[in-house]
C-alpha cells in the first residue's frame, strides 16, 4: 500500500491518503482533521512510524519514504523498493520436516516391495529337494531354467495332452538346446525316490530309437521330465492327422516299416541289451516320435519298470493305455517283456493298417483291430487290411510279414508270443515267421472293459472289470 502523510501549516490540517501500489493519490483523502501541530512539535523534531492491529497478530514493514517541507514529497521509484521479507518458518526449515519423514516412509515401501518380489520369485521358482536327491544331481534340472525355457509354460508352446500331463516345447537358456518338458502330478511321496532313481537310470539309456531322456525336476506337487525334442511329433499324428489336418503328409509303407523295425530294435535294447531289464508297459503310437530323419523313437518312461536280469518283476498295479493291455495283466497284474510284446503287436498292426486298436462303430459297438485282422487271416485276404490311404502302393511281402508278427505278438496267450530278439530276426529275414492256423478260436480275443467314464489314454485294467475267456494252448493247458 502506499500512504501520503500532509499537513497544512496554515489551516492547521492534517490529511491522510492510502491507495494501492502504482496506483495515483486519489483526490479525497481517507482521513482529514483539524489540528494545530505547533502545540505538538519542539524546534527539534525525529518523525518516525508505527501501527497497531488490537489483539490480532500482525507485522507491518515500511519499505520505503520521502520527506519535505513546504511542498509536495518526492515520488517514490517503486522500481527500487526492497522484496517484502518472508513471513513464517523459512522454506528449508519446511523442507527439513518434511523430507526426513517422506524418505523414510520411501525407504519401508521400497524394501517391503522388495520383499514381496523376492517371495513372489522365490515361490515362482521353489523346488522340493531332499537330501537323498544330491546323488542324482548331475540329473536334475532346476525348475527357474525349465520356466524361462518354455516361457513359463505357455499354451503356444503346448506339445500334447496326455493322461499323464501335458508335454511343451523348450530351449535350453545357456545350450540353446531344444527340449520337451513333460509335467507329472504326484500327490504321494511314496516311492518317489525309487522312481527318481529309474528316470535316473533310464537317463543313461543309449539307443538310436529311444527318445533321450535327460533328466527331471520335481516342484511342489509336479513331477517334470525333461526330454531331447523331436522336430516331427509323434507318430500318431502322421498316421491319423490326416484326416483334419490335410497338410499332412500320409507315411508312405518305406517310412512305417523302418519305424517298425527301429521300435523293435530299442525294444531289444531295452528287454534284453542293457544292465538292466526295462518293462516300457505303455508302447503306443503316441509314444512315438519321430526325429528330423523320420525314424522312430520310442519315448515316455513315465510308466517304466526296471529290474535285474535273471530276476522276476514285482507285481504292481496294472496302467497303459486300453487297446494296448495284455490280457494276462487283469490276471496277474504283472508286468513283462511278454507285455510289452503284446503291446508292440498291437502298435505294428496300427501303423500297418492305419487303424486305432479300438474303435467304435456307428451303433456304438467297439470294434478291434486284432479281430478284425484274424478275421481277414481267416478267409484269406490278410493284406486287404493294409491301410487303404497308401493305394496299394507298398511291398506285399513286407506288409504281409509286419500283419503277421502283429498277429503273433498280440496272441492272448503269452506263451506263444515271441521274444523281442526273435521278432528282431523276423524282421530282417534271418527267420522264418513260424505258420500258425488263423483260426478264431486260438486268437480269439479277450473281451475289453467298456471305457466309459475312463480316461481315453491312459488307465488301469482292474481285474475286476475283465473277462476271461477259456482258450487251449498248444500244449493242451487250459488257461482261464
Amino acid at each position: 500500500m502506499q500512504v501520503w502523510v500532509d499537513y497544512d501549516g496554515e489551516q492547521k490540517r492534517v490529511d491522510v491518503t492510502m491507495a494501492p501500489l502504482r496506483m495515483a493519490k486519489p483526490s479525497r483523502p481517507l482521513l482529514s482533521t483539524a489540528y494545530d501541530l505547533s502545540t505538538v512539535l519542539t524546534d527539534v523534531a525525529r518523525v518516525g512510524f508505527s501501527s497497531a492491529t488490537g489483539s490480532f497478530n500482525s507485522r507491518h514493514y515500511v519499505l520505503g519514504w520521502s520527506f519535505a517541507m513546504d511542498g509536495p514529497a518526492p515520488a517514490i521509484d517503486i522500481a527500487k523498493l526492497p522484496k517484502l521479507p518472508r513471513f513464517g518458518p523459512k522454506h528449508r526449515a519446511k523442507l527439513a520436516e518434511i523430507i526426513p519423514p517422506v524418505a523414510t516412509a520411501a525407504v519401508i515401501l521400497a524394501v517391503g516391495a522388495i520383499a514381496v518380489l523376492l517371495v513372489r520369485r522365490r515361490l515362482r521358482y521353489t523346488e522340493v529337494r531332499e537330501d537323498w536327491e544330491v546323488e542324482f544331481g548331475p540329473h536334475r534340472f532346476s525348475y527357474k531354467d525349465l520356466f524361462n525355457a518354455t516361457e513359463g509354460f505357455k499354451n503356444k508352446n503346448l506339445l500334447g495332452v496326455g493322461g499323464f500331463g501335458r508335454v511343451y516345447k523348450g530351449v535350453l537358456p545357456v545350450s540353446k538346446m531344444e527340449i520337451a518338458v513333460k509335467k507329472v502330478s504326484h500327490d504321494s511321496k511314496q516311492g518317489m525316490k525309487e522312481f527318481i532313481a529309474e528316470v535316473v537310470s533310464i537317463g543313461r539309456l543309449q539307443h538310436r530309437n529311444l527318445v533321450q531322456l535327460l533328466g527331471y525336476c520335481r516342484r511342489k506337487g509336479e513331477l517334470l521330465l525333461v526330454y531331447e525334442y523331436m522336430s516331427n511329433g509323434s507318430l500318431d499324428k502322421h498316421l491319423y492327422g490326416g484326416d483334419q489336418n490335410h497338410d499332412m503328409p500320409i507315411l508312405n509303407w518305406d517310412q512305417r516299416f523302418r519305424i517298425i523295425k527301429g521300435i523293435a530294435s530299442g525294444l531289444l535294447y531295452l528287454h534284453e541289451e542293457w544292465e538292466k531289464v526295462i518293462i516300457h508297459r505303455d508302447i503306443k503310437a503316441s509314444n512315438v516320435l519321430l526325429d528330423n530323419d523320420m525314424e522312430g523313437r520310442l519315448g515316455d518312461f513315465g510308466l517304466a519298470r526296471l529290474y535285474d536280469h535273471g530276476t522276476d518283476p514285482h507285481t504292481t498295479h496294472v496302467v497303459g493305455t486300453i487297446g494296448y493291455l495284455a490280457p494276462e495283466l487283469g490276471r496277474s497284474s504283472k508286468a513283462t517283456p511278454l507285455s510289452d510284446v503284446f503291446a508292440f503287436g498291437m502298435f505294428v498292426l496300427e501303423v500297418t493298417c492305419g487303424q486305432r486298436p479300438i474303435r467304435q462303430s456307428s451303433n456304438g459297438d467297439q470294434l478291434l483291430l486284432v479281430d478284425w485282422v484274424v478275421e481277414h487271416w481267416h478267409h484269406g485276404s490278410l493284406t486287404d487290411t493294409v491301410d487303404a490311404r497308401l493305394h496299394g502302393s507298398y511291398n506285399i511281402d513286407e506288409a504281409s510279414l509286419a500283419l503277421k508278427i502283429g498277429l503273433l505278438c498280440s496272441h492272448p496267450l503269452s506263451s506263444v508270443r515271441p521274444s523281442m530278439r526273435q521278432v528282431s530276426k523276423y524282421l530282417s529275414g534271418d527267420i522264418p515267421v513260424p505258420e500258425l492256423a488263423p483260426t478264431h478260436r486260438s486268437f480269439e480275443s479277450l473281451a475289453l472293459m467298456q471305457n466309459e467314464g475312463f480316461d481315453s489314454y491312459v488307465m488301469s485294467y482292474p481285474s475286476s472289470m475283465v473277462t476271461m475267456t477259456t482258450m487251449s494252448s498248444p500244449s493242451g493247458e487250459v488257461i482261464t
